[in-house]
């Protein structure tokens, strides 16, 4: 006979049972975190695992989703309507730099071609289209020669530039012969010339400006010499020829000289050039020259080729006035001397100044007469008027600059100087290992993202430049941007050795649409919260991405939940992702492709 169990007991039996599970519990969590912080047998398990997708391309088929949903939850009653194409007129928009509403504003100091953006009222809510016959760009270096017509149907430079090699057209491609307005004969022979002037072969020149660019041949020829070139060139009536630079697979911006500073920071660039560039560098007291010094390092270069050099023997083919050309020439030499850069070249009609190392050895000290020094700070720029005056030497102005490649890695001056607030050498080489990391991770990801497949690569919230120099590699570069609503940290990339601008993402790019092969954001939406609108500057993301493209953002889950469920109402295939230290970590990674469509792809237009 069964004998009836003590219902204290039971009890007694089923808190042993909870305590012993709890127990269990706390003991794997415990032994799962001694795993991850590197001491047990779990991160090269870890490891294996993740090693199972080495091989793997973004690809829709993918299993990208993150296993940590965070405490995200997306309201369906607001879902996310599709954005439709915007109409075919809109195919090479460029909002900040449009035709239409550049001429409503003064003509005076090229007023009328700087950033002009839309109202928010005004922005379009549309995806700009590719035009009919779109492809792929060539891979470089075969890009820097050759251009799909479809990309950029615009012919009109192959006429006015034929004389000057600038481009031609040939069956369904452009073709760049690398020839400019001072270089007839081929960029290649006209940097030699400048090589036995300035070491441009040694690494000690790497990071370069051209102002009024053209093509971009000068820095498309300089590429192979491991010197990398910011070009800038209005749009204007030298139509697309920024677009040409970008589809050519050079660094090119939008942009002039003129009332506002240029966006970049003090002391960035090793050498500035301008060939017929037409700017009046003799006019306004020197002003353009100052704003060239401003972003020109302490023993850089400027080159200056075509009027006025040599205007003695050149003025009547130049058809202008020599009493004119003979001003022009005396005025530049005077604010050179002013701004203590010494010429140390003029051969035939290029001239070629050294800015010294150390400007107080030729002025004696800052309170030396007919000397108007700048008092704001040399690096905030953004939308801040030029002014005539010249940009005070800094305590670390004779610092050597490394040759590159060595300078990608070593610490900047600004970071051993103290410069950075709050930004130490060790907290600036752990932050350079976390992203040799995180890049390793998305190779992981995307094995082709430094295969050549992505040559216009950017970085739309930088930091200190470490996702470009873990990419670091002949076949791309990265345009590093650093906005204006985060810590000032331009200097230090291209103390680097690398290229950059500042810019707010509440505003459009100073580029054309399809300019950019992968788009790459840390922290960006976190950044914007509140500042402006998500969809505004993943529309303007799309813009600017080519056909195929692909996009990677790395941010808090809650945030990236939401860029999610807009981006998959435009046209873009996203895949979330763990953070490659596990589930765990609440930041993730989001994945996008851009699908290829182009003018009336299967859908309607708007505007």
């Amino acid at each position: 006979m069964a004998t009836k169990g003590n219902p204290g007991d039971n009890r007694t039996r089923s808190s042993v049972t909870i305590f012993i599970v709890v127990g269990l519990c706390c003991f794997f969590y415990l032994l799962g975190a001694w795993q991850r912080s590197g001491f047990g047998k779990g991160d090269s398990i870890a490891l294996e695992v993740t090693k199972t997708g080495a091989d793997c391309n973004i690809v829709p088929n993918l299993n990208f989703e993150t296993h940590h949903g965070g405490d995200a939850k997306i309201d369906q009653s607001n879902k996310v309507k599709e954005f439709k194409p915007c109409s075919a007129k809109y195919t090479d928009y460029t909002p900040c730099h449009d035709q239409k509403r550049a001429m409503t504003f003064p003509r005076t100091d090229m007023i009328y071609r700087e950033r002009h953006c839309p109202p928010q009222e005004q922005k379009l809510k549309c995806l700009i289209p590719a035009p009919k016959g779109y492809v792929t760009p060539f891979s470089w270096p075969k890009s820097r020669d050759y251009v799909p017509f479809a990309n950029a149907p615009y012919k009109a430079l192959t006429v006015e530039k034929a004389i000057q090699n600038w481009i031609q057209y040939e069956g369904n491609v452009f073709r760049f012969p690398g020839g400019g307005t001072q270089f007839p004969q081929g960029a290649d022979a006209y940097i030699d010339q400048l090589a036995s002037v300035i070491p441009i072969d040694n690494g000690t020149v790497r990071t370069a400006l051209d102002t009024g660019c053209g093509v971009a041949s000068w820095g498309a020829y300089l590429w192979k010499r491991n010197v990398v070139t910011m070009s800038f060139a209005p749009r204007d009536n030298h139509e697309a020829q920024v677009q040409f630079a970008l589809e050519r697979g050079v660094p090119a911006i939008v942009g002039v000289l003129g009332s506002i500073k240029l966006p970049y920071p003090s002391k960035a660039f090793d050498m500035a050039h301008c060939s017929r560039c037409l700017i009046p560098w003799g006019s306004n007291d020197g002003k353009y020259m100052m704003e060239v010094d401003r972003v020109l390092r302490p023993g850089g270069f400027w080159v200056l080729s075509g009027p006025p050099i040599n205007w003695k023997n050149n003025y009547k083919s130049w058809q202008r006035p020599k009493e004119d050309l003979e001003e022009e020439q005396r005025n530049i030499e005077e604010v050179a001397k002013l701004l203590c850069w010494k010429k140390i070249s003029e051969k035939g009609e290029t001239a070629i100044w050294q800015k010294t190392s150390n400007p107080e050895s030729c002025r004696g000290s800052e309170d030396a007469p007919g000397v108007n020094y700048c008092s704001d700070d040399p690096d905030d720029v953004w939308y801040k008027k030029m002014e005539k005056c010249v940009t005070p030497a800094t305590s670390n102005a004779d610092v050597e600059y490394k040759p590159f490649p060595e300078r990608l890695n070593a610490i900047p001056p600004r970071i051993a100087s103290g410069s950075v607030p709050g930004v130490s050498e060790d907290k600036y080489l752990e932050d350079n290992r976390q992203w040799k990391k995180h890049v390793n991770a998305y190779k992981k990801i995307n094995s082709i993202i430094d295969s050549g497949r992505y040559r216009n690569i950017m970085d739309m919230n930088a930091g200190f430049g470490g996702f470009a120099a873990a990419l670091e590699s002949p076949k791309l570069w990265v345009m590093n941007v650093v906005p204006t609503l985060a810590d000032n940290t331009l200097g230090v990339i291209y103390e680097r050795g690398l290229i950059g601008i500042y810019h707010d993402w509440c505003e459009a790019f100073s580029t054309y649409p399809r300019t950019y092969d992968l788009i790459h954001a840390n922290g960006l939406f976190t950044l914007y919260k509140d500042k402006c609108d998500f969809e505004d500057i993943l529309i303007e993301m799309d813009r600017i991405l080519r056909p195929e493209g692909a996009v990677i953002l790395r941010d808090e889950v809650d945030v990236l939940m939401k860029v999610k469920s807009i981006a998959g109402a435009m046209r873009w295939d996203t895949k979330l992702m763990d953070h490659e230290d596990g589930p765990l970590i609440p930041e993730k990674i989001l994945v996008a492709v851009k699908q290829y469509w182009v003018v009336g792809s299967n859908s309607t237009s708007s505007r």
